[in-house]
């Protein structure tokens, strides 16, 4: 009996220890103490309609976001350029409780209520090409509106001898960043190039490439001494190159604006269109999910501030709005680049 009760003792002894060194010295981490929580937010992106390229584009990017970090980002809109519709979209998104909307407002004075509500319901608001707006937590422009739009008017200026008279389009009246560029080139316009004279008001194209060559075909039957056009939506120069080439006026009429190699560029080769610019939509909507999961997660945002995107890297932040360094020129000379070609 005592040898038995010596060895359960011994048996006992030995297992205490392996026990014990088993907990010191196990390679099995304690999920709880070392895993990150992450937290997975849902972030809505709306453009300003979802059936052309410059936007599809935009999905893009919004895609791969959701794919690099798999948070709950996605796209959605109005299929045609539509301020009621876009805000009944942006009226669902609230209902949903989704956390954060990134949007492209298509009319900034339509959208500033339905943004309030969703503020008001605790919901971040970034915006895209809307500067200006007030019920917003924060907007990205890819650059300077108004450096941009003088930059279009010293190219008309340079390409037509500062003289003659030019049409503007925008795809809305509304578009706080399509007024921007006109309205910067035309004030450079009155001062260093007074020879020339904007020709009649402003015309809307709803982002419509058809509207575009309609509007800008009866604006040359009326008046043969149109010398330049500046578009502002993505489809704006490639309507009015269209109509520009069936007057016979091509490479007479100076055509620049915003727009994509893959729309513009065959008028670019045949010299009917000068110049377009552009910066890539996919890269604004992945830098517009960046910065909400930032503020989502409790980030400072600030100047200076790094969205790991090229033309966003160093952002300047004046009031509400982050400025980039994010446009390309395309004319002949670079027209055929593949990495241009989206």
């Amino acid at each position: 009996m005592k040898k038995i009760l010596s060895l359960l003792t011994t048996l006992i002894f030995t297992l205490s220890l392996a026990a014990c060194g088993t907990t010191q010295t196990s390679s099995t981490p304690d999920k709880k103490a070392t895993s990150e929580t992450k937290k997975k937010f849902t972030i809505a992106t709306v453009p300003k309609l979802t059936s052309i390229a410059w936007f599809q584009r935009m999905e893009q990017g919004v895609n791969k976001y959701a794919k690099d970090t798999g948070m709950d980002a996605y796209y959605t809109g109005p299929a045609t350029g539509d301020a009621a519709l876009q805000a009944q979209v942006i009226e669902d998104l609230i209902a949903k409780k989704v956390d954060a909307i990134c949007v492209v407002p298509f009319s900034t004075e339509a959208l500033e209520p339905v943004l309030k509500k969703a503020r008001d319901a605790g919901i971040l608001v970034i915006t895209h090409e809307a500067a200006g707006m007030k019920n917003i937590d924060y907007d990205i422009e890819a650059f300077d509106n108004e450096a941009y739009g003088q930059h279009f008017m010293d190219k008309i200026g340079q390409l037509t001898g500062g003289k003659g008279e030019y049409i503007q389009e925008v795809g809305a009246l509304t578009s706080q960043s399509h007024k921007q560029w006109t309205d910067s080139a035309a004030a450079l316009q009155k001062t260093k190039y007074p020879d020339m004279k904007i020709f009649g008001d402003r015309i809307e194209t709803k982002d419509d490439q058809s509207v575009s060559y309609n509007k800008v075909k009866e604006v040359l039957k009326s008046n043969p001494n149109i010398a330049a056009i500046q578009g502002s939506a993505m489809g704006d120069v490639a309507g009015a190159a269209l109509a520009v080439e069936e007057s016979g006026r091509s490479g007479k009429i100076k055509i620049v604006g915003t727009s994509l190699v893959s729309v513009s560029g065959k008028y670019i080769k045949s010299g009917t269109i000068d110049m377009i610019s552009f910066w890539d939509p996919a890269d604004a909507g992945y830098a517009m999910n960046v910065l909400a999961a930032k503020i989502l997660s409790g980030e400072k945002v600030s100047d200076g501030i790094n969205l790991g995107v090229k033309g966003y890297e160093s952002l300047k932040l004046k009031d509400k709005v982050f400025t980039g360094k994010a446009w390309v020129d395309v004319d002949k000379t670079n027209v055929d680049d593949p990495s241009l070609n989206f």
